[in-house]
């Protein structure tokens, strides 16, 4: 059986004491064997029932420092919200940028209502929907694409983390759809407009409702296109842009019987409107723009009529 230190001291002291041979202090000091044990036997005897740590607690100590934890992944975006605006038919990226991702999955989904509808997981593309895809763009944007967007895309989508517990980033997306008109000289939009042979058509083209601004208008009659032809002469477009939009002009020199048709404005292949332009030879419509304002035909014809007709109820009486 083997004694602790501070037993053996113990008994050695003790035995000492038996037999007359404890010295006095200052002996202790000078020739005493006792002065050749170690430094710390003394303070062992003196604290005999203090607990040291053992090499088992200094080890866990050392596996508790030595253990850390993963970085918690989160957002470029503080705010973890955002509203995208695209304009119809346009290529739109809902960006999503996530730090300290490590081994966790993003994915995009689509809200509506009380319905969840899965689009992407990681890398992977699960929408039926081929316009959607996940397009990473290092180090870290998990954008999803939607191309040739519709009003049937807006609203709600969530890019999602797989922590615990899940961090979501809400988007919003608005789908602006451009209205298209031609309007009149008041101002007011147009289905007809009437001119006399030899003067000058003129149709103007308002265009709003453009998240960015676009020169990009084109004017048919039927379906030849005018911004580039040369084949007539005397046709100029020109179009300047607003904010949120463009005015387009279209003038045509020296109007005739062939310049009669529909005339299309359109923004590219997004949204149009379309006029009836009819050049009349001689004859007078209730109104007719010949550059110069409308003119109204004499109603002699119809006073006539009216006359007539109460000259015959009055003699039927």
């Amino acid at each position: 059986m083997k004694l602790p230190a501070n037993g053996v001291a113990a008994i050695y002291l003790l035995l000492h004491c038996v037999s007359g041979s404890v010295l006095k202090s200052s002996a202790l000091q000078s020739s005493s064997p006792f002065m050749s044990l170690p430094r710390n036997f003394w303070q062992e005897i003196s604290v005999p029932y203090t607990d040291l740590p053992s090499d088992d607690d200094e080890q866990e100590d050392e596996s508790a420092e030595s253990t850390t934890h993963d970085p918690y992944p989160f957002f470029d975006d503080a705010n973890m919200t955002a509203n995208v605006t695209t304009q119809l038919g346009a290529d739109v990226y809902l960006h999503c940028r996530v730090n300290d991702l490590r081994e966790r999955t993003v994915s995009w989904v689509r809200r509506k209502g009380d319905e969840i509808h899965l689009i992407t997981v990681g890398r992977q593309t699960y929408s039926s929907d081929s316009r959607y895809s996940l397009q990473y763009q290092p180090p870290n944007d998990w954008q999803l694409l939607i191309q040739y967007s519709n009003e049937r895309d807006e609203g709600h989508y969530e890019c999602q983390i797989s922590s615990y517990p899940p961090l979501v980033y809400l988007v919003y997306l608005l789908v602006v759809v451009p209205r298209v008109e031609i309007i009149d000289e008041r101002g007011q939009a147009t289905l007809d407009k009437f001119y006399k042979p030899g003067s000058t058509i003129e149709l103007k083209c308002i265009i709003s409702r453009v998240p960015q601004p676009t020169s990009y208008v084109t004017w048919k009659h039927g379906m030849r296109m005018l911004n580039y032809d040369t084949s007539r002469g005397g046709i100029s477009v020109k179009t300047d842009l607003l904010p949120g939009g463009a005015m387009s002009r279209l003038y045509i020199a020296n109007a005739n019987r062939h310049d009669t048709g529909n005339y299309t404005c359109a923004l590219a292949d997004i949204a149009q409107a379309t006029v009836s332009v009819h050049v009349l030879n001689g004859e007078n419509p209730a109104a007719m723009q010949h550059g110069s304002g409308p003119q109204w035909q004499p109603l002699a014809g119809l006073i006539m009529f009216v006359q007539l007709l109460l000259l015959c109820l009055s003699t039927v009486r």
